[in-house]
């Protein structure tokens, strides 16, 4: 665990995204929850050193955000878009369970009255927490999902991105709105900030932003020129997730076996988005684990 202020700490080693947490004078305040039960017992030991959890707040709706909710039985606060995904991302409890299996053997028996705890506290532009000496501003950001959020400190200088920041990471844009996502980006760099808390990677500042913008940017510009030579989306899908230029970032644990899909939902998502068609039809399978 990182402390990366007096009052603010992240976990960036645990499978899947960086959680973290916020003191303030009237409790504690989670910024989304370990993917893994036994992280997230880990993680609750840990917490209640610094005081009592008193919300969490999930960036977005993947597995991995939300899944270590339902061992904090605390009111959760998110986009009305992630409540809205929840329970699509959780999947069935045979499949949750499942995954548990594959990720976290030695945490499934925690799994046994396992209880989704999904957001009961919503917005859909920003909400601002006023709590003791602390001004959390949530605010909703689209680009590695349509409802990611950022939960900006402004008197700890520190901004939680959620996915919306890969450091060092292979970015991921199967749910992503990419021409957003550049703007998002913008609004981040204009935020007075020492300290950004990426959804994957280390701890960093805005000098990861200028790079995480021109992944982006070469990603859709690529497919912009296969579009405007008149190929055909099969072709335009299969040129993108050819070019091994698009994925030279390291993977996150585990991806590796799912990386041939992720790379065609990827095309298939800025294909639509670039050739503004309709998303009816899109393949969903696979698409809440990042």
């Amino acid at each position: 665990m990182e402390r990366i202020t007096r009052n603010v700490f992240a976990e960036t080693a645990f499978r899947g995204c960086n959680p973290g947490f916020i003191i303030t004078g009237q409790g504690v305040v989670m910024i989304d929850t370990p993917q893994r039960p036994s992280d997230a017992i880990k993680w609750k030991d840990e917490i209640t050193k610094y005081g009592q959890p008193l919300y969490i707040i999930n960036t977005e709706n993947h597995q991995d955000h939300i899944t270590g909710n339902a061992f904090f039985p605390i009111p959760v606060i998110a986009h009305q878009g992630t409540k809205d995904l929840f329970s699509m991302s959780l999947g069935s409890m045979e499949e949750l369970k499942q995954r548990i299996q594959e990720i976290d053997p030695d945490g499934l028996h925690l799994m046994e009255n396992y209880q989704p705890n999904p957001p009961t506290i919503t917005f859909t532009h920003r909400l601002t927490l006023y709590l003791a000496e602390h001004i959390i501003e949530l605010i909703h950001l689209p680009g590695h999902t349509p409802n990611e959020i950022a939960v900006y400190i402004p008197n700890e200088k520190v901004v939680f991105t959620g996915d919306n920041v890969f450091n060092n990471i292979q970015v991921f844009l199967h749910q992503a709105k990419p021409k957003e996502w550049l703007n998002s980006l913008e609004v981040i760099k204009n935020m007075e900030i020492d300290h950004i808390v990426p959804g994957h990677g280390e701890v960093c500042g805005k000098e990861v932003l200028g790079p995480m913008g021109e992944y982006i940017e070469m990603y859709m510009g690529e497919m912009q020129k296969a579009i405007d030579a008149g190929m055909e989306k099969e072709e335009v899908i299969e040129k993108i997730c050819g070019m091994e230029s698009l994925y030279q970032r390291p993977l996150p644990p585990g991806i590796e076996a799912y990386i041939h899909m992720i790379k065609r939902m990827m095309a298939e998502r800025v294909y639509e988005d670039l050739s503004a068609l309709p998303a009816a039809g899109r393949r969903q399978a696979g698409l809440t684990i990042l």
